[in-house]
Protein backbone atom coordinates (compact mmCIF):
# COMPACT_ATOMS: atom_id res chain seq x y z
CA UNK A 1 0.00 0.00 0.00
CA UNK A 2 1.15 3.26 -0.69
CA UNK A 3 2.44 5.57 2.31
CA UNK A 4 0.59 8.75 2.99
CA UNK A 5 2.98 11.47 3.60
CA UNK A 6 2.05 14.08 6.22
CA UNK A 7 2.86 16.76 4.99
CA UNK A 8 0.93 19.57 6.17
CA UNK A 9 0.09 22.68 3.57
CA UNK A 10 -2.20 25.81 5.50
CA UNK A 11 -5.34 25.75 3.87
CA UNK A 12 -4.98 22.69 1.64
CA UNK A 13 -4.65 19.57 3.56
CA UNK A 14 -7.74 17.67 3.43
CA UNK A 15 -9.24 16.25 6.28
CA UNK A 16 -11.98 14.37 7.26
CA UNK A 17 -14.75 14.61 10.15
CA UNK A 18 -16.05 11.47 12.07
CA UNK A 19 -19.08 12.40 14.03
CA UNK A 20 -21.42 15.54 13.24
CA UNK A 21 -22.64 16.41 17.09
CA UNK A 22 -22.62 20.12 18.37
CA UNK A 23 -18.52 19.29 19.07
CA UNK A 24 -17.94 17.80 15.73
CA UNK A 25 -19.87 19.92 13.98
CA UNK A 26 -17.83 22.48 15.25
CA UNK A 27 -15.24 21.31 14.34
CA UNK A 28 -15.64 20.34 10.88
CA UNK A 29 -16.96 24.32 10.80
CA UNK A 30 -13.89 25.45 11.53
CA UNK A 31 -11.71 23.26 8.97
CA UNK A 32 -13.98 24.73 6.66
CA UNK A 33 -13.36 28.52 7.28
CA UNK A 34 -9.90 27.55 7.07
CA UNK A 35 -10.09 26.31 3.83
CA UNK A 36 -9.33 22.81 4.16
CA UNK A 37 -11.48 20.14 1.93
CA UNK A 38 -13.26 18.63 4.44
CA UNK A 39 -15.16 15.23 4.40
CA UNK A 40 -17.76 14.59 7.05
CA UNK A 41 -19.76 11.36 8.25
CA UNK A 42 -22.03 10.92 10.53
CA UNK A 43 -24.71 8.03 11.90
CA UNK A 44 -27.46 10.20 11.30
CA UNK A 45 -27.07 11.96 7.80
CA UNK A 46 -29.05 14.82 8.00
CA UNK A 47 -26.83 16.27 10.16
CA UNK A 48 -24.94 16.97 7.96
CA UNK A 49 -26.84 19.36 5.42
CA UNK A 50 -26.09 22.39 7.11
CA UNK A 51 -22.35 21.53 6.83
CA UNK A 52 -22.57 20.10 2.84
CA UNK A 53 -24.21 23.61 2.06
CA UNK A 54 -20.99 25.45 3.59
CA UNK A 55 -18.79 23.24 1.24
CA UNK A 56 -18.42 20.19 2.69
CA UNK A 57 -18.34 16.28 1.12
CA UNK A 58 -20.81 13.97 2.77
CA UNK A 59 -19.21 10.61 2.74
CA UNK A 60 -21.93 7.36 2.30
CA UNK A 61 -20.24 5.22 4.79
CA UNK A 62 -17.56 6.03 7.69
CA UNK A 63 -15.20 3.65 5.37
CA UNK A 64 -15.71 6.25 2.60
CA UNK A 65 -14.71 9.34 4.65
CA UNK A 66 -11.40 7.98 6.14
CA UNK A 67 -10.38 6.69 2.54
CA UNK A 68 -10.88 10.75 1.68
CA UNK A 69 -8.50 12.27 3.62
CA UNK A 70 -4.86 11.50 5.21
CA UNK A 71 -5.93 12.78 8.47
CA UNK A 72 -9.02 11.55 10.33
CA UNK A 73 -10.42 13.42 13.21
CA UNK A 74 -13.23 11.36 15.33
CA UNK A 75 -15.37 13.24 18.18
CA UNK A 76 -18.08 10.79 18.94
CA UNK A 77 -20.19 10.38 22.24
CA UNK A 78 -17.42 7.78 23.82
CA UNK A 79 -14.81 5.13 22.85
CA UNK A 80 -17.82 2.31 21.82
CA UNK A 81 -18.52 4.31 18.80
CA UNK A 82 -15.00 4.91 18.13
CA UNK A 83 -14.06 1.15 18.61
CA UNK A 84 -17.14 0.59 16.33
CA UNK A 85 -15.66 3.13 13.68
CA UNK A 86 -12.30 1.85 13.72
CA UNK A 87 -12.89 -1.49 13.61
CA UNK A 88 -14.35 -2.05 10.31
CA UNK A 89 -11.97 0.24 8.98
CA UNK A 90 -9.48 -2.61 8.33
CA UNK A 91 -6.66 -1.96 6.15
CA UNK A 92 -8.21 1.87 4.61
CA UNK A 93 -6.23 2.66 8.24
CA UNK A 94 -2.56 2.42 6.89
CA UNK A 95 -0.86 5.29 7.08
CA UNK A 96 -3.06 7.78 8.18
CA UNK A 97 -3.00 9.64 10.48
CA UNK A 98 -6.12 9.51 13.38
CA UNK A 99 -6.95 12.33 15.49
CA UNK A 100 -8.95 11.25 18.23
CA UNK A 101 -11.09 14.27 20.30
CA UNK A 102 -12.85 11.55 21.86
CA UNK A 103 -13.21 12.43 26.19
CA UNK A 104 -12.55 9.14 27.44
CA UNK A 105 -9.75 7.60 29.72
CA UNK A 106 -6.10 7.13 29.59
CA UNK A 107 -6.49 3.54 29.68
CA UNK A 108 -9.12 3.78 26.68
CA UNK A 109 -6.37 5.88 24.85
CA UNK A 110 -3.39 3.99 25.36
CA UNK A 111 -5.47 0.84 24.14
CA UNK A 112 -7.01 2.64 21.25
CA UNK A 113 -3.58 4.00 19.99
CA UNK A 114 -1.76 0.26 20.45
CA UNK A 115 -4.90 -0.68 18.01
CA UNK A 116 -4.55 2.01 15.68
CA UNK A 117 -0.71 1.43 15.44
CA UNK A 118 -0.74 -2.00 14.89
CA UNK A 119 -3.09 -1.39 11.35
CA UNK A 120 -0.36 0.57 10.69
CA UNK A 121 -2.17 4.21 11.39
CA UNK A 122 -0.97 7.04 13.12
CA UNK A 123 -2.61 7.99 16.46
CA UNK A 124 -2.90 11.39 18.47
CA UNK A 125 -5.38 11.66 21.24
CA UNK A 126 -7.11 15.00 22.23
CA UNK A 127 -8.74 16.39 24.90
CA UNK A 128 -10.78 19.49 23.90
CA UNK A 129 -11.10 22.22 26.65
CA UNK A 130 -14.08 24.31 25.20
CA UNK A 131 -17.51 24.13 24.41
CA UNK A 132 -18.62 23.98 20.96
CA UNK A 133 -19.15 27.57 20.89
CA UNK A 134 -15.53 28.29 21.42
CA UNK A 135 -14.12 25.93 18.76
CA UNK A 136 -11.85 28.42 16.21
CA UNK A 137 -11.63 30.92 18.80
CA UNK A 138 -8.94 32.28 20.98
CA UNK A 139 -10.87 31.02 24.21
CA UNK A 140 -10.98 27.23 23.17
CA UNK A 141 -7.65 25.14 24.43
CA UNK A 142 -6.94 21.59 22.79
CA UNK A 143 -4.72 19.03 24.84
CA UNK A 144 -2.84 16.36 22.33
CA UNK A 145 -0.71 13.40 23.06
CA UNK A 146 0.15 10.82 21.25
CA UNK A 147 2.08 10.43 17.73
CA UNK A 148 4.39 13.19 17.69
CA UNK A 149 4.90 13.28 14.10
CA UNK A 150 1.27 13.62 13.51
CA UNK A 151 1.39 16.49 15.73
CA UNK A 152 4.08 18.36 14.32
CA UNK A 153 2.49 17.59 10.45
CA UNK A 154 -0.41 18.71 11.47
CA UNK A 155 0.00 21.11 14.35
CA UNK A 156 -1.14 24.46 11.57
CA UNK A 157 -4.43 22.86 10.92
CA UNK A 158 -5.15 21.85 15.04
CA UNK A 159 -4.05 25.57 15.65
CA UNK A 160 -7.24 26.38 13.70
CA UNK A 161 -9.55 25.01 16.18
CA UNK A 162 -8.06 26.48 19.45
CA UNK A 163 -4.36 26.62 21.18
CA UNK A 164 -2.76 23.58 21.07
CA UNK A 165 -0.85 22.21 24.34
CA UNK A 166 1.41 18.91 23.43
CA UNK A 167 1.64 16.76 26.13
CA UNK A 168 3.94 14.12 25.05
CA UNK A 169 4.03 10.35 23.14
CA UNK A 170 2.15 8.98 26.01
CA UNK A 171 -1.53 8.53 24.07
CA UNK A 172 -3.35 8.20 27.51
CA UNK A 173 -2.18 11.88 28.98
CA UNK A 174 -4.75 13.81 26.71
CA UNK A 175 -7.31 12.15 28.24
CA UNK A 176 -5.96 12.34 32.12
CA UNK A 177 -5.27 16.22 31.66
CA UNK A 178 -8.92 16.50 30.35
CA UNK A 179 -10.62 14.36 32.69
CA UNK A 180 -8.42 16.36 35.73
CA UNK A 181 -9.47 20.18 34.14
CA UNK A 182 -13.24 18.78 34.10
CA UNK A 183 -12.94 17.65 38.10
CA UNK A 184 -11.59 20.93 39.02
CA UNK A 185 -14.72 23.25 36.84
CA UNK A 186 -17.00 20.32 38.16
CA UNK A 187 -15.99 21.62 41.55
CA UNK A 188 -15.94 25.16 41.42
CA UNK A 189 -19.59 24.45 39.32
CA UNK A 190 -20.61 22.45 42.48
CA UNK A 191 -19.64 24.75 44.70
CA UNK A 192 -20.91 27.74 42.86
CA UNK A 193 -24.74 26.12 42.52
CA UNK A 194 -24.59 25.53 46.29
CA UNK A 195 -24.07 29.22 46.79
CA UNK A 196 -27.17 30.35 44.56
CA UNK A 197 -29.33 28.15 46.43
CA UNK A 198 -28.05 29.42 49.59
CA UNK A 199 -28.26 32.91 48.69
CA UNK A 200 -31.77 32.57 46.88
CA UNK A 201 -33.39 31.32 50.27
CA UNK A 202 -33.63 35.04 51.36
CA UNK A 203 -35.10 35.98 47.60
CA UNK A 204 -31.59 37.24 46.92
CA UNK A 205 -30.79 37.10 42.94
CA UNK A 206 -28.04 34.70 42.16
CA UNK A 207 -27.01 37.28 39.48
CA UNK A 208 -26.53 39.95 41.89
CA UNK A 209 -24.67 37.54 43.82
CA UNK A 210 -21.85 37.13 41.09
CA UNK A 211 -20.55 40.08 41.68
CA UNK A 212 -19.10 39.37 45.13
CA UNK A 213 -18.02 35.99 43.76
CA UNK A 214 -16.12 35.99 41.00
CA UNK A 215 -13.33 37.94 42.19
CA UNK A 216 -13.45 35.76 45.28
CA UNK A 217 -12.96 32.84 43.51
CA UNK A 218 -9.87 34.57 41.69
CA UNK A 219 -8.47 35.51 44.26
CA UNK A 220 -8.61 31.91 46.29
CA UNK A 221 -6.94 30.56 43.06
CA UNK A 222 -3.78 32.24 43.37
CA UNK A 223 -3.28 29.89 46.41
CA UNK A 224 -3.10 26.92 43.87
CA UNK A 225 0.39 26.63 43.27
CA UNK A 226 1.17 26.70 46.97
CA UNK A 227 -1.35 24.07 47.71
CA UNK A 228 -0.21 22.18 44.65
CA UNK A 229 3.94 22.55 46.18
CA UNK A 230 2.64 21.28 49.25
CA UNK A 231 0.83 17.84 47.82
CA UNK A 232 3.93 17.36 45.80
CA UNK A 233 5.86 17.79 48.99
CA UNK A 234 3.80 15.98 50.74
CA UNK A 235 3.43 18.99 53.71
CA UNK A 236 0.49 20.03 54.74
CA UNK A 237 1.87 22.19 57.95
CA UNK A 238 -0.06 25.56 57.67
CA UNK A 239 -0.48 29.37 59.30
CA UNK A 240 -3.53 30.11 57.59
CA UNK A 241 -6.71 27.74 58.60
CA UNK A 242 -5.89 24.59 60.32
CA UNK A 243 -8.17 21.42 59.72
CA UNK A 244 -9.38 21.76 63.62
CA UNK A 245 -10.81 25.29 62.62
CA UNK A 246 -11.91 24.04 59.32
CA UNK A 247 -13.69 21.07 61.31
CA UNK A 248 -15.69 23.55 63.84
CA UNK A 249 -16.95 26.39 61.08
CA UNK A 250 -17.81 23.67 58.98
CA UNK A 251 -20.66 22.71 60.60
CA UNK A 252 -22.41 26.07 59.90
CA UNK A 253 -22.21 24.91 56.33
CA UNK A 254 -25.14 22.34 57.06
CA UNK A 255 -26.51 23.57 60.06
CA UNK A 256 -27.51 27.18 57.67
CA UNK A 257 -28.66 24.41 54.75
CA UNK A 258 -30.99 22.91 56.94
CA UNK A 259 -31.89 25.67 58.36
CA UNK A 260 -32.67 27.08 54.88
CA UNK A 261 -34.15 24.11 53.83
CA UNK A 262 -31.45 23.54 50.93
CA UNK A 263 -29.98 19.50 50.32
CA UNK A 264 -26.30 18.93 52.05
CA UNK A 265 -25.91 15.90 50.03
CA UNK A 266 -22.52 18.70 48.37
CA UNK A 267 -21.26 19.06 51.95
CA UNK A 268 -21.65 16.51 54.03
CA UNK A 269 -19.36 14.32 52.02
CA UNK A 270 -16.93 17.38 52.10
CA UNK A 271 -17.16 17.65 56.15
CA UNK A 272 -16.68 13.95 56.56
CA UNK A 273 -13.51 14.54 54.56
CA UNK A 274 -11.92 17.27 56.66
CA UNK A 275 -13.57 15.29 59.81
CA UNK A 276 -11.60 12.24 58.58
CA UNK A 277 -8.36 14.19 57.27
CA UNK A 278 -8.26 15.51 61.31
CA UNK A 279 -8.83 12.73 63.13
CA UNK A 280 -5.92 10.91 60.79
CA UNK A 281 -4.10 13.77 61.88
CA UNK A 282 -4.49 13.53 65.50
CA UNK A 283 -3.74 9.63 65.38
CA UNK A 284 0.01 10.57 63.51
CA UNK A 285 0.31 13.37 66.08
CA UNK A 286 0.15 10.82 69.45
CA UNK A 287 2.29 8.41 67.31
CA UNK A 288 5.00 11.19 66.79
CA UNK A 289 4.70 12.30 70.56
CA UNK A 290 5.12 8.53 71.74
CA UNK A 291 8.73 8.38 69.85
CA UNK A 292 9.82 11.50 71.61
CA UNK A 293 11.97 10.57 74.27
CA UNK A 294 10.93 11.65 77.78
CA UNK A 295 13.85 13.58 79.65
Amino acid sequence: MKEIKHTAIANLQPVSVIGLGMMGTAIAQTFLKEGHPTTVWNRTPGKAEALVMQGAKLANTVNEAIAASPIVVICVLDYGAVDDILEGAGEILAGRAIVNLTNGTPAQGRRTAAWVTERGADYLDGGIMAVPQMIGTSGALVLYSGSEKVFQAYQPMLKGLGAVNDLGEDPGLASLYDLVLLSAMYGMFGGFFQATAMIRSEQIQAEAFTELVVPWLQAMSASLPLMAQAVDAGEHRTNVSSLSINQTGFVNFIEVCQEQGISTELMTPIQGLITGSEKLSLVRKRKHLKKIPKA
